[in-house]
Parts: structure tokens; C-alpha cells; sequence
């Protein structure tokens, strides 16, 4: 056995460290990196997002968003009965899960389970790829109830229309998924732990980035069919329609898409997926009833972020994120106290340790979710603002959103922490407070409001 297999076994460096110098120079030089990532993530977020999608200046001064200007009393007090009833699971499901993973990763308690299911398992990649699918499945399996809450929630409420064969199906190819991600991923950075176990984070951050940005391109083609079937538009006069409008907004789009999501929700949606000769706008069949105007408004709020790439960059800056995430990994699991607390094993390869880098990035990721949700929340209004500079008619987007808001029964009214969890776009009424802005300053006719009508 040579040296390098030696110190990846955990026999030449029982304690993780080594007589050069040990982990001290790797850690610094994590943390360094890290640091470096994370500040040019903040500095791009700052410069980038579009804080102020419309002129601040609003004549008149700015609409107050008030969801009893636009839905009635039954509407919004269902909307309220609907929240009141999925929020509790969401919840549920949130502590629970995250509460399983840390006993998972930051106790013996996975590091044994791991041991426990891959003890007939010699090789290492199959023990990393059984720690994989042990661990997901059980945080699969343990979130299943609140899953299964919800969805009955879902079917009270007329918005689901699976039968439980179907949505256990699909709970089953989403696992699936799941597998597949986490088995390549893991493998990939175990055997650069066990090649490089001094600066296996450099390899790994450089190989974390190129598979967000891989993930990224292969899921509309890949994963998507998965769940949904696809056909085109036939040929008529809202494909002419939705294609002019891409052409004359200046976004090349291959196709018009139908997607099977009646055989599901009734739910109603619109998006542009993939990126350059595989880009295609994909609506919903539950949303071909709608007026062909609300329709093209949806469709041009898409457009917007595929005119500002807004996939791509999300997609980039992510992968900068995830690859200084990656060098915090270092710190974590180079740490004595935190190996030894979690029984990880003596040498940073040893695939029981799956269990705790599983937790770190599980935290991290709810970490950072808020910020991504802020974000997020920005650049969703800059398309609602390009889609009315498109179609200059915020009549129609009023009533889009609200046509959105009460089939989907969104949450008009959100607390301050669901807004923080959950809400990656504004809410409904924020967004038609933002057309009355618009139409003010472009002097065009102010929706009024629709309970007045």
C-alpha cells in the first residue's frame, strides 16, 4: 500500500493530520477560498439584482398592495382557510426533517446506520453509493407522512388530481432522482478524497460548479420528461401569437410545449425552458382555457427572464455558492471534535462520514434559502415589469394575476416568516400594486380595481 492509500485509509494520519504541517495549511487555504467565493457571490448579488425593477417615482405616489382592491371576501378567506390548513405540514415536514438530518449527521447515529447497511460492502464506491441510499431514502421516508398530509390538503381543495398510485409513482421517480444525483456527486468527491486528502477541495469546488452548471443544462431534457409529457403546440393562432412575441422581444425560442400537468393539478403555469437551440416556452394544458391574452401575458413574463438569461445566471452564481460551500466542507470535515462527535472515522474517505457532510450541506442549503428567496423575489418583479413593457396592457396582467392567484389559491396575506421560507416570487397583490404603478408612469389606463366592477 503506498503512502497516499495509506493516509486516505486513515492508517498514516490516525488523527487526521500529518507531519508536514498537517490539515493546518489545507484549512487556511479553505478558508481563504471560501471567503473569496462567498465575497464575489455577495458583491455580484449587490450589483445585479434588480432592487427597484420600475423608476421609484411613481405619479400619484406608489399603489399599496390591499388584497380586498381585487378579491372578494369569500376569495380571500379561502385563500386564508387553505394557507391554515398546508402550513402545518410544510412546517412539520421543515423540523422534522432538518431536525432527522442533524441526529443523522452530527450524532453516531448515521455513521452507525451507514455501518450497519454497508458492513458486507468491501469496495468503496459501492459503500459511498449505499450510504447514499440509505441515508436519502430514510429522509425520504420520514418526510413521507407530512407528504402525504399535504397532498391530502392539495385534494381537498380540488388542486390535485392524482390518484395515490400515481403520486406514490412519482414520489418514487423523484427518489429516483434523488439516488442518481447524490450517487454521482458523492462518488466523485470520495475518490478525490481518497486521491488528494490534503486539497481534495480545490478538485472538488472546481467539479461542484461544472455539475450545478451540467444539472443546470440536462434537466430540461432529461429530468423533465420524467415527470411530465410534452407536445407541441399545434398550429394555430396562439402559437402564431406566442412565437411573434418571442421574435419581437428579441428571444429565440424553438417551440411552443404543451406539458400533461391536468393528469396532476389544476393548477395553472407557464415557463421558458433550456437554454439556446433547446429553449421552448412550455404552458401548462390546464392554462390553454384562458383568454389567449392572459396567456401571452404569462408567457411574456417568461420571456423576460429568458431575455436577461436569468437561468443562467441564478445557474452561475449558484455554482459559485455551491463551490464555496464545498471549501467549508473542508473546515467541517477536518474538524477532530466534530468527527469524533459524529463517529465519521479516522480518515476523511471513509464513507460513514457521508452522514455528516449530508447534514452540513442539508443546513447550509436552509441557510441560504432566504437570501436565495430574496433574490429571487427581485428578479420574478423585473419580469412582471418586462412582461407589461410588452404588452403594455396591465388590464390583462391584473386580471392574469388574479385568475393565477384563485386557481392556484395562493396566499395573499403571508406572515413575515412564510415570506422568508417559502415565497420566491412577490405576493399576488404586490405584483398588481406594481401594474397600477406601472400604468401611472407610462400614462397608461390604471386597472381599476376588480371588486368594483
Amino acid at each position: 500500500m503506498t503512502e497516499l492509500e495509506e493516509r486516505a485509509d486513515g492508517q498514516a494520519d490516525p488523527d487526521g493530520t500529518d507531519t508536514a504541517g498537517g490539515m493546518r495549511r489545507p484549512r487556511i487555504a479553505a478558508a481563504i477560498a471560501a471567503a473569496v467565493l462567498f465575497a464575489a457571490v455577495g458583491v455580484i448579488l449587490v450589483v445585479t439584482t434588480p432592487w427597484h425593477p420600475i423608476p421609484e417615482h411613481v405619479p400619484g405616489g406608489p399603489v399599496a398592495a390591499d388584497p380586498a382592491l381585487d378579491f372578494t371576501p369569500a376569495e380571500i378567506a379561502r385563500s386564508r382557510a387553505f394557507d391554515s390548513a398546508l402550513t402545518p405540514p410544510a412546517y412539520a415536514r421543515l423540523v422534522i426533517g432538518l431536525a432527522l438530518v442533524v441526529v443523522l449527521g452530527f450524532t453516531p447515529l448515521g455513521s452507525r446506520l451507514i455501518g450497519w447497511a454497508t458492513a458486507r460492502v468491501r469496495r468503496w464506491p459501492l459503500r459511498v453509493i449505499g450510504a447514499a441510499l440509505v441515508l436519502t431514502t430514510v429522509l425520504r421516508l420520514a418526510g413521507l407522512p407530512f407528504a402525504i398530509w399535504s397532498e391530502s390538503v392539495l385534494r381537498r381543495y380540488g388542486l390535485s388530481t392524482q390518484s395515490w398510485p400515481e403520486w406514490l409513482v412519482d414520489q418514487a421517480k423523484s427518489l429516483g432522482v434523488t439516488w442518481a444525483i447524490w450517487s454521482i456527486a458523492l462518488l466523485l468527491l470520495y475518490w478525490l478524497l481518497r486521491r488528494f486528502p490534503r486539497y481534495w477541495w480545490t478538485g472538488a469546488a472546481a467539479g461542484a460548479f461544472a455539475l450545478v452548471i451540467a444539472v443546470s443544462f440536462i434537466y430540461p431534457i432529461v429530468v423533465e420528461p420524467v415527470f411530465n409529457k410534452f407536445h407541441s403546440l399545434p398550429a394555430g393562432q396562439l402559437r402564431t401569437d406566442l412565437l411573434a412575441m418571442a421574435e419581437r422581444d428579441g428571444v429565440p425560442v424553438e417551440d411552443v410545449l404543451v406539458a400533461d400537468a391536468s393528469r396532476r393539478t389544476t393548477a395553472l403555469n407557464a415557463y421558458v425552458s433550456g437554454f439556446g437551440s433547446t429553449r421552448r416556452i412550455v404552458v401548462y394544458d390546464t392554462l390553454l382555457k384562458s383568454p389567449p391574452k392572459r396567456i401571452e401575458s404569462i408567457v411574456a413574463h417568461e420571456l423576460g427572464h429568458a431575455k436577461r438569461n436569468d437561468v443562467l445566471h441564478g445557474t452561475l452564481i449558484g455554482a459559485l455558492g455551491v463551490a464555496g460551500a464545498v471549501c467549508l466542507l473542508q473546515l467541517l470535515l477536518t474538524s477532530p471534535a466534530l468527527r469524533r462527535r459524529a463517529q465519521a472515522g479516522q480518515s476523511l474517505a471513509d464513507p460513514r462520514s457521508v452522514a455528516l457532510l449530508l447534514a452540513a450541506i442539508t443546513v447550509a442549503t436552509q441557510v441560504g434559502g432566504p437570501v436565495q428567496n430574496l433574490i429571487s423575489r427581485h428578479i420574478e418583479a423585473r419580469a412582471d415589469a418586462h412582461a407589461l413593457d410588452v404588452t403594455r396592457d396591465p388590464e390583462t396582467f391584473v386580471t392574469m394575476q388574479h385568475e393565477l392567484s384563485v386557481r392556484n389559491i395562493s396566499e395573499l396575506e403571508p406572515d413575515a416568516l412564510e415570506h422568508v421560507l417559502w415565497f420566491s416570487h412577490p405576493a399576488t397583490p404586490e405584483r398588481i400594486a406594481m401594474a397600477r404603478d406601472w400604468a401611472r408612469q407610462n400614462h397608461a389606463p390604471e386597472p381599476p380595481p376588480l371588486t368594483r366592477r
